[in-house]
């Protein structure tokens, strides 16, 4: 009668010795050399453990109706012009204060509940003998974040610009970027700069002065600045036609820089780790293999056959 294969199965060898002889010295030193180097090469390549990462995300931002205006004159030294939203810097300014007219609009152009452009618009009434040379000036705004932590702030856009020939109009067209000197936390309610750029109420002219405005604004960790690298500043005033600033300030999609939490950071060095432990699991097992089949040290071999194995060579 023809026999026919119709189950294999491996024969199983196993190899013995004592808890103090040199194989189980051997077996202990192999095991620790396949999992402890893996942990070390990963550790000091560097990238064992995830410590800054990074999404995508549109901030929620907008405009607060806020202004601050200096706008230089000349040829005289020392004249300006100056007005805000604030009415105790308004009081400090005496004459100098002027009052302009300005207009905003802010658009959500694919309507998915967040702004994406101011329009901003300032006319500034100017005498027939008043040229303005540079203006510095500074809008609020309100930023939010939401994807990992909720993040809140009160930032601002400074924009300056001068030049030696006196100007009619200021055009900017630029983005309103974030800034870190720090990664975000990846969770919680982060309200630390939720704080007014410029103390309205206050009645000291040490308060206004954008000098401290904006050296007190740069020690944050997280800002926005005005991204524009190009104003354009145009000459040809007629007459008593106003100074007219034309800003359009998008709210772009951004980078956020957040640090992993605790498991985030778990899963990628796991991956770390087990790609690297994989070849030395690999090694080690063939070293075994060859130390234990021709007893480099000492063990007893015993063979188990299954049963099947058994029937098979009973068929036989």
């Amino acid at each position: 009668m023809a026999l026919y294969e119709i189950f294999s199965h491996p024969i199983e060898r196993s190899y013995r010795a004592g808890l103090c002889s040199k194989a189980a010295l051997f077996l202990l030193l192999a095991t620790a050399l396949t999992y402890i180097p893996p942990l070390l090469v990963a550790f000091r390549s560097h990238g064992l453990w995830l410590k800054r990462s990074s999404y995508e995300e549109q901030p929620a931002v907008r405009f607060q109706h806020q202004v601050l205006l200096v706008a230089l004159l000349g040829p005289e030294p020392g004249g300006f012009l100056a007005w805000s939203t604030f009415p105790a810097f308004n009081r400090l300014q005496g004459d100098h204060l002027r009052i302009p007219l300005v207009s905003t609009r802010e658009e959500d152009r694919n309507l998915d509940g967040k702004m994406d452009v101011l329009h901003f618009r300032l006319e500034l009434p100017l005498q027939a003998t008043e040229n303005v040379l540079g203006v510095q000036l500074i809008l609020t705004f309100s930023y939010q974040l939401h994807r990992m932590s909720t993040f809140v702030m009160q930032s601002m856009a400074f924009l300056q610009s001068s030049s030696a020939i006196p100007g009619s109009q200021l055009h900017v067209n630029g983005d309103l970027r974030l800034q870190q000197k720090q990664p975000l936390s990846y969770s919680g309610l982060d309200v630390r700069y939720n704080v007014s750029v410029i103390n309205g109420t206050s009645p000291f002219a040490q308060d206004y002065d954008l000098t401290h405005i904006v050296a007190a604004y740069q020690e944050r960790n997280v800002t926005t600045v005005l991204n524009d690298p190009n104003p354009l500043w145009l000459v040809g005033r007629a007459g008593e036609a106003p100074f007219v600033i034309n800003a359009v300030i998008r709210y772009p999609v951004e980078v956020i820089s957040y640090q992993p939490g605790f498991w985030e950071m778990i899963k990628f060095a796991w991956v770390q780790y087990v790609s690297i432990l994989l070849i030395f699991l690999w090694v080690f097992e063939r070293i075994k293999v060859f130390v234990f089949q021709n007893q480099v040290v000492t063990t007893i071999p015993v063979t188990s056959v299954s049963q099947g194995e058994v029937y098979k060579q009973h068929l036989s």
